[in-house]
């Protein structure tokens, strides 16, 4: 890395992209990100941090524009840290996320599966149904620049609803005529922390606003602005979080107007929706994403089938209406209470749900003899504990169909599997996030000496 000095102006071409969707040139060997950059382009470019293993860089000139080169629609592209890839043409950004799994798979996972497609979305703007903003020190209300808690003041955002704009907006309004106050994150002082909306398919949202305290002034008016703002909306809720940290939501909620849920259509099942339950922002790709999942299960209507991190029980009810028996596990108990409701809702009788970590459960049902034929896993962006895994693999179930949000730690996870007897034997991408860097997959996984066998009968 001597070779490379700051400030000193070099010319390479760009390769690929990084996790973090920076642009990757490599010079002497050393391997230098750069933002903004676009593959094939050869570009002079300044570096701005030379670091033991890398560097970073900006461009200066770019020789010869790519023709997958865009001009970011997003007049907030570069201060706020909410998108990556305006700068890309739609075909351009998922080849960057399908290579980011396979790479993934191959050198994290050490597999061979190849990753067969990637699934874009017909529409790529205005697709997230819940949105949440965070509110400055100085009543700013957007999206936090890149890797700060600076919150960058947005009008109008390419990716969220219009409806979820205007209901912060109302927010904001509120704030400013009956002079309510903003969480200072230093001082720990100040009310409103973050404004959260969610948005169902027929148009209707629930507003929940996040306060340092229990409750705001003026809430009549709070909720009748929201009201006027969004007529569509349901509900408008107080979440309490008194907590210091990045944490959106505390623990308590209160009913300020409404009702504290929405109800949504998603495979044509009717789901009840809390603030804190878990749900694909995406409805349309999490169509898509699940339908895979279900390719992947290969159910015949017998079959017992366990699905972790189950949250309002999406995936869960989609299965049970294909299997003889669905058990779905979550840590959040009202999203477990949504997940019965749910249940009992759409007519489905053989789904039943647990509520625990997903480690304690599988052990549990581990521990008690089940032996389930597929095994679903939707886990955070952390992915599976070891301790997850192990009971999983002591289940022996035939198929596991791994539901991931992080390429890294499904490649992790994959090589773990790879030490019970299972293999990766199909992956698909799916661009649940348009405009970001961060990218969903779908992989099954088998035993590895089922797969020997169905060989040796060919």
């Amino acid at each position: 890395m001597e070779a490379l000095r700051k400030d000193q102006i070099y010319t390479g071409t760009v390769e690929g992209y990084s996790s973090e969707g920076l642009g990757i040139v490599r010079l002497d060997g050393a391997v230098v990100f750069v933002p903004r950059a676009v593959r094939g382009e050869t570009v002079d470019l300044r570096i701005t941090k030379v670091m033991k293993t890398a560097a970073t860089g900006e461009i200066v000139r770019i020789h010869k524009p790519s023709p997958e080169r865009a001009e970011p629609e997003c007049p907030y592209f570069g201060r706020c840290g909410g998108c990556d890839f305006q700068h890309l043409s739609y075909p351009e950004e998922l080849w960057a996320k399908r290579r980011r799994v396979q790479d993934a798979l191959a050198r994290l996972g050490g597999s061979e599966v190849e990753v067969e497609a990637i699934l874009g979305a017909k529409d790529p703007t205005h697709y997230r149904n819940k949105s949440q903003y965070p509110v400055g020190a100085d009543g700013s209300i957007g999206f936090y620049q890149a890797r700060t808690h600076r919150v960058v003041p947005v009008a109008r955002c390419l990716i969220q609803s219009e409806i979820s704009d205007r209901t912060a907006k109302a927010v904001g309004d509120w704030m400013k005529r009956y002079k309510v106050s903003a969480y200072d994150e230093t001082t720990g002082k100040g009310l409103v922390r973050h404004i959260y909306v969610r948005v169902n398919r027929k148009g209707e949202s629930l507003c929940c606003v996040a306060a340092n305290g229990r409750q705001v002034p003026r809430e009549p008016e709070l909720a009748a602005m929201v009201l006027s703002a969004a007529p569509g909306t349901v509900g408008v809720v107080l979440n309490t979080n008194t907590k210091k940290g990045n944490v959106i939501l505390g623990g308590k909620y209160r009913t300020l107007w409404g009702r504290d849920f929405l109800m949504d259509t998603l495979c044509g099942l009717e789901f009840k929706l809390s603030v804190p339950s878990f749900y694909q922002v995406n409805r349309d790709q999490a169509e898509a994403l699940y339908g895979k999942a279900l390719e992947y299960a290969a159910l015949t209507g017998r079959e017992t089938v366990l699905d972790l991190y189950c949250g309002t029980g999406t995936i869960t009810l989609c299965l049970a209406r294909r299997a003889g028996r669905a058990i779905g596990a979550e840590i959040v108990p009202p999203a477990i209470a949504d997940a019965r409701e749910n249940a009992a809702r759409n007519g489905i009788e053989n789904a039943e749900f647990f509520c625990g970590d997903a480690a304690d459960v599988a052990a549990k049902l581990e521990g008690e003899g089940l032996r389930p034929d597929v095994v679903t896993v939707d886990p955070p962006r952390k992915g599976l504990s070891p301790e997850v895994i192990a009971s999983i693999a002591a289940m022996g179930p035939e198929r596991i169909v791994y539901v991931s949000c992080d390429p890294a730690t499904l490649g992790r996870d994959v090589r773990i599997f790879t030490g019970f007897g299972y293999q990766a034997v199909r992956a698909c991408a799916v661009d649940m996030f348009p405009g970001t860097r961060h990218v969903e997959t779908v992989c099954l996984l088998e035993k590895a000496e089922r797969k020997i066998v169905v060989k040796s009968k060919e």
